[in-house]
Parts: structure tokens; sequence; C-alpha cells
């Protein structure tokens, strides 16, 4: 139900330097990045303690105050910030994007962090707030809500975009907001929550369907009641101002109860179950040796009227009043003491059809919430009924379903045991992070089906809706792949291409590049699709370069039809089954084709790989009756082969005009024409597999030609794969991995390259995947690769000319894949 996949660790933790005493923090954006905080004192300042009572007994530890980000799928490449907070990180907070991080400590320091050059490994503070000497109890992004749901901003910008900024609650009870203009200043404002400003010792923030904000806030005290704001922010004359209104509160069940009133003297978490929804709030009081969880509803009731009135007559049309009040959903037994909560991300109905559905089809991301004890196990509870769906003891390393004896009885240890000090749950709820008290970072797969057995059809299905959620939001979709074992690979590829052809035209436009994104990383985990990766990143670079090509052709008078000549060509190649290239030329307006010489000849480099790659194609074509080599899968897809022809012709037309830019090939007679060769046998390739639901297989005589043409050109060794590196490919199986902040994994006696070297000898030219370039056997330049696929290319660019620098603008933020960038040193590419 909950298995260890990987555990990262630091190299060295001298104990002098641990602090444990300090509570950490760690948060999970939807691009499948963590940041979390260490618990350890400045090593400098370790070298004093020595004879520091000999000075000054009563000297503050000097704590390194660090934020760590990591990519799930390179653990090991950490970056730790020096966040320049001058107290304990209390909070942080991902924005919508996933790109950008909020920080906040015990003086009253709030940062926001962003990505320097778009790297996930090199970060920078962009913007900083501060409530002087006033520690910050809960803090969040708004802004940039997505959702099915009607959802309004919190507040917009002209025509209705919504503006950016943060907000967070501080102890004294101020409620202070940041507004991002723009221009990129900030508008700062604060205000008390209520005219009685008391101490707040935890409070939490969620959001309203109508852009409202609703603050939870306690003491601490389990005693006193938990307290409701609403927060309206505005923008009046460039100043920011703030509303609040004192919504209804509650008092904790165990206080009320005369058995337990005393039991659970604090408050030790106070949560809304998601940001999304300020109705829904969980509670945990704690005593030193134990805990209880409540979950509590905010409801409308009607109004009891006094019995003078009950015998009146209504009027008619008279309504009962309403009230808003906070009812007990569910509370726990007594249970040991909690040390960390992770609540789900997964958007989800919880009316009652929805809960039976998921019930039935044992379908439970989103349902459930974690909680951390001091002895190291974990439960997972229904966030509803608090009932327990699964335990993962953390000593023992195993886990079960509810209602199974422990396979090993818990031993407890002499030592203080190791425990999870913060948790977090993934987007799609399939993964759990958890940072221990000794530093460690563990990262735990979560069952979809919470350990239920189920049939691999259903099993497929609720994979397969996860994938198709993070397609829709564009969230990453590692965590979904933890759970993809390869022997499901094949099937997922088929249902997930079945499922987006029934969707409409619009929505299969719009998910063309991600889709083809998610089969290729679904590839990757099986030996027997590898190849299926190779021509899925293939795909990926094709279509980018079609539509960069094409979108350089503009129309001879201003007054054209609807059509662009982009797709005027596609229009008339498609209708034309022409084997000669000049007789399909003869029907485009060639004066649309029309560029100027510098932007052609610095493309080059991108229509020689058109021209490689056809020629590729073509000369494997008799030796690809197998699955497992590259090139397969585009035999049978006219839609890509249909593109390439359309470049051809495009190419042809172009190289008339500016032969330097024409594809360069290496042809054993001089008087032959490549082009009209290769456009030929490409279309006869292309007719038999035009009509993608009776797909033809070429005949004898087409691969007779194929076979002749490595005696007529020389056919180029195409780089397919970039090399990746990640952890998802090497946690297939159960055992879990054992990892080092600071040093990239490989797999025992096993090259990191092996799986590659089918298509790639190990001391093979380096490529620049996005540029086409090589780079040599050993490149000298500073390089940047993928997080998901591992594409590489230089992080500065060599080109003068605007139209590669273009098509470069166009990979700034990610991969073509999707993914984000990493830096790599130039002696590892």
């Amino acid at each position: 139900m909950m298995e260890i996949a990987y555990v990262c660790e630091w190299e060295k933790r001298p104990k002098s330097n641990h602090c444990p005493s300090i509570p950490l923090v760690c948060a999970w954006s939807c691009r499948n990045l963590i940041a979390f905080t260490t618990d350890l004192k400045n090593e400098e300042d370790d070298k004093g303690l020595d004879n520091a009572f000999i000075t000054n007994i009563t000297r503050p530890v000097d704590l390194s105050h660090m934020i760590h980000i990591i990519d799930t799928d390179h653990p090991w490449d950490v970056y730790s910030i020096n966040s320049g907070h001058t107290e304990v990180i209390s909070c942080l907070e991902w924005d919508q994007s996933g790109s950008r991080l909020l920080s906040a400590d015990g003086d009253g320091q709030i940062k926001c962090w962003g990505m320097a050059e778009h790297l996930v490994n090199s970060w920078e503070c962009t913007q900083s707030s501060s409530v002087d000497g006033d520690p910050i109890s809960g803090s969040t992004n708004f802004g940039e809500k997505f959702s099915r749901v009607k959802f309004s901003p919190s507040l917009t910008l002209f025509g209705g975009k919504p503006m950016e900024g943060w907000l967070a609650v501080t102890v004294s009870g101020l409620v202070t907001v940041s507004l991002l203009k723009p221009n990129g200043t900030l508008l700062t404002a604060s205000e008390s929550l209520c005219r009685l400003r008391g101490r707040v010792a935890l409070a939490d923030i969620a959001f309203t369907g109508g852009g409202n904000i609703v603050v939870a806030a306690t003491d601490g005290s389990s005693s006193s009641p938990v307290q409701f704001y609403k927060v309206c922010v505005s923008v009046v004359n460039e100043k920011c101002r703030i509303d609040t209104e004192l919504l209804p509160s509650l008092f904790m069940r165990c206080t009320t109860d005369p058995v337990r009133r005393d039991k659970y003297p604090a408050v030790t978490h106070l949560k809304f179950l998601t940001r999304e929804n300020s109705e829904q709030v969980l509670l945990c009081a704690s005593s030193q040796m134990a805990s209880i969880v409540e979950c509590w509803s905010l409801r409308k009731e009607g109004l009891p009227v006094n019995n003078i009135f009950q015998h009146r007559s209504p009027v008619v049309g008279e309504k009962q009043p309403m009230i808003l009040k906070w009812r007990i959903l569910s509370a726990t037994n007594d249970l040991d003491r909690v040390s960390a909560v992770a609540l789900p991300k997964l958007p989800i109905s919880i009316s009652n059809t929805d809960l039976k559905v998921a019930s039935d089809t044992k379908f439970f991301p989103g349902l459930g919430l974690a909680l951390a004890f001091h002895d190291g196990s974990i439960q997972i509870l229904h966030r509803l009924s608090l009932h327990t769906m699964g335990v993962f003891y953390g000593s023992s390393g195993s886990s079960q379903r509810v209602g199974e004896e422990p396979a090993i009885k818990r031993q407890r240890a002499g030592g203080p045991t190791l425990h999870f000090k913060a948790l977090q749950f993934s987007w799609t709820s399939l993964a759990l992070v958890g940072v221990d008290n000794h530093g460690k970072l563990h990262m735990l797969r979560v069952s979809p089906s919470m350990g239920q057995m189920l049939d691999i059809n259903t099993s497929l299905r609720h994979l397969l809706f996860l994938l198709e959620y993070c397609m829709v939001t564009g969230y990453d979709w590692w965590d979904v792949l933890l759970h993809a074992q390869p022997s499901m690979v094949h099937n997922l590829l088929e249902k997930l291409h079945e499922e987006y052809m029934r969707q409409n035209q619009a929505l299969q436009q719009v998910l063309s590049t991600r889709i083809v994104a998610v089969k290729a990383s679904l590839c990757k985990l099986s030996s027997a699709t590898a190849a299926r990766a190779c021509d899925f990143h293939a795909k990926l670079l094709l279509i980018a370069i079609s539509s960069t090509l094409k979108s350089l052709l503009r129309p001879h008078v201003l007054n054209t039809p609807d059509k662009s000549p982009g797709d005027r060509l596609s229009e008339i190649c498609a209708k034309n089954t022409d084997t000669d290239i000049d007789k399909v030329m003869i029907n485009l307006k060639t004066e649309e084709f029309v560029l100027d010489g510098p932007p052609l000849q610095s493309l080059q480099q991108l229509i020689q790989w058109v021209g490689d790659f056809v020629l590729y194609l073509l000369a494997n074509l008799p030796n690809q009756g197998s699955i497992v080599r590259p090139g397969f899968g585009f035999l049978r897809d006219g839609a890509s082969l249909g593109m390439l022809r359309e470049m051809l012709v495009m190419i042809r037309i172009w190289g008339l005009l500016k032969p330097g830019c024409l594809p360069i090939y290496t042809a054993t007679s001089d008087n032959q024409d490549s082009m009209f060769l290769l456009f030929r046998l490409l279309t006869k390739l292309w007719l038999c597999s035009r009509d993608e639901s009776h797909p033809q297989d070429p005949d004898e005589t087409l691969i007779d030609e194929c076979c002749l043409l490595p005696s007529q050109l020389l056919v180029p060794s195409m780089d397919w794969l970039p090399i990746n590196d990640g952890v998802i490919t090497k946690i297939q199986s159960k055992h879990p991995l054992r990892l080092q902040f600071g040093k990239p994994y490989t797999l025992p006696g096993v090259n990191p390259n092996a799986q590659v070297e089918v298509f790639r000898s190990p001391a093979s030219q380096r490529m620049d995947h996005l540029r086409c370039l090589h780079l040599g056997i050993s490149p000298t330049e500073d390089s940047k690769a993928c997080t998901r696929c591992g594409c590489v290319t230089m992080l500065r660019s060599p080109n003068k000319t605007n139209a590669m620098r273009q098509w470069e603008q166009r990979w700034i933020k990610n991969c073509l894949c999707g993914g984000l960038w990493r830096r790599i040193p130039s002696t590892l590419t």
C-alpha cells in the first residue's frame, strides 16, 4: 500500500551540528520539485562550542537557514540556497505554476524565489517583504486559480487577469498582503485580523469560489476557540486595502468531552482540507505522548424560532432564516503523538455519489490524508470519516492494508526513533515525501487502490485517468510513472491513444504534443518499448521544426483567404499524390516562400536534420520489421510522413532561392538528385499509410529501392535518444534505492548508458538535441539537460541570427517534452 521508492541522505552530518528541536518544513510543486529545510547548525559555530560555556553559556545557536530544492527524478542533484533568513523558516509554499517558491521565517521575513535562467538547480530571490519582528504563522500564494468549478481570482488586473502576490498571517494577529504589479514592484499592506489582537500560534489560509480569502487561526491552546476570518483585498488609488470580517468559530470536541478535557492541551496542527475549500478544516490536539484528530465542516442550518412566533401564520414566500455553523464530521480515537500531517492536493468532489463510485472502483487518490507519528509510522486516514485506510511501519520498512497483522512485530529501539518531521503528498496523491529527524529524504509510493487487490484492467484505468488529468492540467506526471510496471506499458499506450482519439478536434490539437511526451516517458520504463521512446522524441522535434518552418511563410498579398500559406501547403501536398517533387511544387504560389537569405542559412542545421531523418527512415525500411528498432513507429504514421513530405517540398523551393540552405548528402554519383529520389520513395511509403484505419505494407519494389539507398547515399547515424539518468527507470523493482545528495546514482556494475547503447556507442559524438549540432566527444560548453527526457542543449546561444534565436527562445523555459531544465557541468555532458 505504501512502500519506499528511494531514500536520499547527506554525505556527512556531524552529530554535534544536529539540532533536533528545530521544526522542518517541505513543499511539493505541481512540476514535481520538492523544497525542504534542514536542522543543522553552522559548522563555523560548532568549532567554538568546546569553550562556549566559558565565554557565554547562553549564546544562541547559530543555525544555517538553508532551503534545499530537488527534482524528484534527480534527488541527488540538490540545490541548496543560503536563504538569508535570520530565524527558523516556518513556511514553504509553491505557486500554482510550480516554478516559484515562498519562504517565511520567525522574524516576519517573506522571500519569493524564482529559477535563475529557468534552471531547476539554480535559484535566486526575486522579491521580499517583511513584518519586522513578527513571526509568520501561515502564508500562501494566491491568484492563478485553475479549476473546472467556477473559481474567481482574489484580485484581478485589467481584462480579468489574476493579480499575483502572497498573503501571510503573523503571530501577533496581523494579516499582511504583498501584491506583485505588472512592472515588478510590490504593493504591501497589513491589517489586524480583528479589533482585539491576540496570539496566533497556528494559521492556515483557503479560498472561496468567489475569490475571497478565509483565514483560520488558533492561539495554540485546545481550550481556546479556533477563529475564522474572511479577508477581502482590493487596490484603490495604487494602494492596497484589506478588509476583514469575523466568521463563526469552533471549540474542539476533545475539550468539551469530560474524559479528554485536559488530556490534549495543545493544538499542534490546523489545516484546511484543501486550499480551494474553506468549509472543511482538520485539527490535531496533542500532549507529550498522544494526539487526537478532528475533522469539521461549515454547514448552513435553519435558525430556530422562539416559541412565541411558532403559531404565527407564515407570510407567502417567507424562508426560514439560515445561519452558518461548524459541525464536527468525525474524530479519531487516541493516537500516538502526531509529528507531521500531509493533505491531498488532488481536487475531488466529495458528494455521496462520488464517494460511492470511488469505493466501488477502489480509486482512492485525493480521499486520504497522511499522519506521521513519533514512532516512525505513517497512517493514511479517510479525509472525511478519518477511518484508517492504510499503515506504513517505518522501522521495518513494511506496510499493509487495514485489518492485516504486521508481518514483523515492531521493536522499539533504545535510542530516539526515526520519524518524519515534514510530510507532503504529490499532486496526484500517488507519492509521499517525508524528511526525517536525521535529515534524510524518503520517497514513498502510495497505491491508488490503497493496497487492495485489483484486476489489471482496473489498475490500468486508475493510472490512465491520472495521466489524462496531468495532460489537461499541465502538471508533471512523474509520480504516476512510479506505479507503471514495465508489463503495463504497452496496454497503457494503447488505451491512452484510444482515449485521445475520442476527444474533439480542438482538444486533440491542444494536447497533441503533451500526449507524445507522455507516451515517450512511458516507453522508457520498459526495455521492450525503449525504441519507441526514440520515435516519440523524434516526433516532438519533427512537429516543432515543421511549425517553425511553416511560420516563416508569408501571404503574398494581405487580403488573402482564411487559410495561411502553411495550411495551403498541407492541403495541396495531401491532395497531390505525385511522386515527382517538381510537379507538386508547380501547384504552390512560390512567392509565399520568398525569404531573405540569412534566416534560411541560419536554419540549415534544422533543415539538415529533416533531410537526414528522411534518409535514415527510408534506408532502414527493409530491416524495420522489428518493433525494437528506432524508426519503426513512423512506418505507419501517415501524419508524420505527410509532414516530412511537406517539408521536403518547402526545402526544395527554398533551395532554388538559396542553395546553401539545402541539406547536404554524400552521394556516390555526381548527377544524383538526392531530394528527388528521397521524395519519390517517401511518397510511396506515405501512400501505404495515409489511411490510418487501413494501412498497407510497403510493396516489394519500394523495399528493393530502399535496399539500394545505402549504395547511393551515405546514411547518417542519428543520435536517437537523449541519455536519461533519472531514477524513474531504475526503481521499477520493489527494492528501495539508497541515494546520497551530491552523488549521481548508477546501478552497481552497470554502465549508466546501457539502456541506449543499442542506438549509440559510448564514445560517440555528443549532440545538442535542440540545435541539431554536434558538440564533440568531450564538450567544453556549459550545457543544460531536461529533467524528464534527458535532452541536452547548450546553455549559451552560439547564434547571432534572429531566426535561430527565435527557435531557441521557444525552449528557454521548457524542453520539447515539457520538462524543466537543469544545468549539467561540461565534464558530464
